[in-house]
This record gives C-alpha cells, structure tokens and sequence, in this order.
C-alpha cells in the first residue's frame, strides 16, 4: 500500500468512524443498557490481539458471554455456544457486537476495512508469507469476515473446531487477507463496508 494511499485510508477512517459514533450513539447507549439488564458483568468486552507490525492492542466490543467466558472454554465460539447471553446472541446474529471497534478506529489501532486481528495464539502459527497481513492497520470487516459470516456455524458441524479453524478456516482467511491487501484502495474499502451492512441486515 502506497504511503498517498495509506493517508487517505487514515483520513477516511477517523472522518467516518467519528461521524459514526455520533450517529448511533443512541443505539450504543440501548445497548450498554441491555447488557447490564441481562447479565452480571461490564459492558465491555476488552481482549488482546495482534495489530499493524505486529503490536499487540486491545480490542473493544460489547460483552456476549458470561463474565470470564475465556477461562471457561476455547477462544473460538462454535454454534450455540452456552457462555453466549440471551442478549449477546442477538447482538452476535446481527454484528451490533463490533461497533465498539469504531473507538479502536478512532485511536488508529484499526481501520475501518481490513484483515481481522487475530489473537496472539493464533498469529503464532502464522507462516512468513502470512505474517505479511501484520503490515496493515486490523479492520472490523473484510472479505473473510463476509465469506465466513456464519463462522460458528461451520465450526458447531466439525468433530474438532479448533484444528478445523487453524487448519482450514484461518489459513483461508489469511488468502483473502493477502489478496485484500493487493487490492487495498479507498473505493474497494467503501465497496466491502457496503457488502458488509448489505450482509448484516
């Protein structure tokens, strides 16, 4: 990605996702409210994932499982996961979860388009040529995010989801990932961001 084009990007994300959050932020406020009504625990979800370069940064989005879920099973949620809240499942179905990333966006530890950041268990069992999505600012949606969109369903089908995911999905994902970045343009990001609310309603 060209430094003119990497500016761009920049300016557009800050532009968008600070418009963003001033619009829905009504909806951000309904939200944090449903969460508490429905479950003992903070409205935020906060984990560690692997940035741009390979910095590690925390994550936001709103909590759809139990307090400490991570300790109660694997770091991948496959089907009908029961650490999933009554209100979390519906937040998960239609994505409302992610929108806390638009603060990451704001910070510059996302873009709005892009590789999704991997946790840094899985971001080691990346291979050389796969590292190489870790040049790029991590994005809330991206082409694996659209093509994977029912991710746990797949995974609730598979006798071992986490090999199936490491070994299968994750290395897919690391393609499209790759072939993302040789596409990257600010007319291709607005093109996948539409694709993206397009596959979310």
């Amino acid at each position: 990605m060209s430094k003119i084009n990497s500016a761009i990007k920049r300016i557009f994300d800050f532009v968008v996702s600070l418009i963003g959050i001033i619009i829905i932020s009504p909806i951000l406020l309904i939200v944090a409210i449903s969460i508490k009504l429905d479950s003992e625990g903070s409205v935020l979800f906060l984990q560690k994932r692997i940035g741009k370069d390979g910095k590690p940064f925390n994550i936001y989005k709103f909590r759809t499982m139990v307090t400490n879920a991570e300790k109660l099973g694997a770091q991948i949620t496959v089907g009908k996961d029961n650490r999933i809240t009554r209100v979390g499942a519906f937040l998960r179905k239609y994505k409302i979860d992610e929108l806390p990333q638009l603060f990451n966006v704001l910070k510059g530890d996302m873009s709005l388009v892009g590789p999704r950041p991997e946790v840094p268990k899985y971001v080691a069992l990346y291979t050389e040529e796969e590292r190489k999505v870790l040049e790029v600012r991590p994005g809330i949606t991206d082409l694996a995010s659209i093509r994977y969109r029912d991710e746990n369903d797949i995974l609730a089908e598979v006798e071992n989801p986490e090999e199936y995911y490491i070994n299968v999905i994750m290395r897919d994902k690391l393609k499209l990932n790759l072939e993302y970045i040789e596409k990257s343009n600010i007319f291709y990001d607005i093109y996948l961001i539409i694709k993206t609310i397009i596959k979310c309603i």
